[in-house]
């Protein structure tokens, strides 16, 4: 747990930190955030996740009002403060406190802005990696912008309730012909049977993930071929393996998918060489 968090221009103690009630983030989710990986002390992939922080702001018509070098320094300044060497940090701006109604508030208005960072066991990451998950899927219930990185996450959050009921680890969210959108904290991925990698390509549908850029890139590299198209849940539980993305979850095998096991039920070489790959170039960083 974080020990020291930023809130609109102080770092304060975790216990008595605080935002407005008439925040427009808490009363509206009127907000958007970054989640960034934190390997030895140093932030990776930075650079694409503060663009794309301020790419989910213009979508939503809120302006910034600090630099990306002032929003790397108070990252940098939590990460020191929380003393965390493998995590994340955490950015959130939100529109601002206003008096309760729909429209945005007139302009003067400035934006809350709030940042965390926190320690991960890089023993449990290792853990799920070797014994791999298990995936449950679900409707996606989501709005129609699912490539804004917005705090609206309550189907998120319903869609993981789901997958932990059933004992999943995480839960996919799923069209209604079949196809596979992403998951609710990652992205999805299928390797065919001639070692093909597959995940749905960028749109409104899913959250063009930063680790997923990454990995695609990697597996170029490695010499695979990548293929961002739709795949169906048949299509998942037919592949040589199957694998999800994320900053949190770098590179981990997915090894049942509801209830059915992929392959041989064990976590696939692909997704292994791949997550040493990611490992090998963000521990650089």
């Amino acid at each position: 747990m974080p020990r020291v968090v930023y809130v609109n221009g102080r770092y304060t103690n975790y216990h008595s930190a605080h935002v407005h009630v008439e925040d427009r983030g808490f009363q509206y989710s009127d907000g958007v955030y970054e989640v960034i990986a934190v390997r030895r002390g140093e932030l990776v992939d930075l650079e694409p996740h503060l663009r794309r922080l301020e790419r989910s702001m213009s979508e939503i018509r809120m302006g910034p009002t600090m630099s990306n070098e002032g929003l790397e320094i108070i990252c940098r300044e939590l990460i020191r403060r929380n003393k965390v060497s493998h995590g994340v940090a955490y950015l959130q701006i939100t529109r601002g406190v206003s008096r309760r109604q729909h429209a945005f508030p007139p302009g003067g208005v400035k934006p809350t802005y709030v940042g965390l960072a926190w320690s991960i066991s890089r023993k449990e990451q290792e853990n799920k990696s070797e014994h791999g998950l298990s995936v449950v899927t679900c409707p996606d219930l989501r709005w129609a912008r699912r490539d804004i990185k917005s705090v609206s996450l309550l189907p998120n959050v319903l869609a993981k309730q789901i997958a932990a009921d059933q004992g999943g680890d995480e839960a996919w969210l799923v069209q209604p012909d079949g196809t596979v959108n992403e998951g609710s904290q990652s992205n999805a991925w299928i390797v065919e049977g001639n070692g093909t990698l597959v995940t749905p390509p960028p749109s409104p549908d899913i959250l063009n993930g930063i680790t997923r850029q990454r990995v695609i890139s990697l597996a170029k590299d490695l010499g695979y071929s990548v293929v961002e198209r739709h795949f169906s849940v048949e299509d998942a539980k037919k592949s040589r393996e199957v694998f999800i993305t994320s900053t949190g979850s770098e590179v981990t095998s997915v090894v049942k998918i509801d209830g059915v096991p992929i392959g041989n039920g064990m976590p696939g070489s692909i997704a292994h060489e791949l997550r040493i790959a990611y490992r090998n170039v963000t521990e650089r960083t």
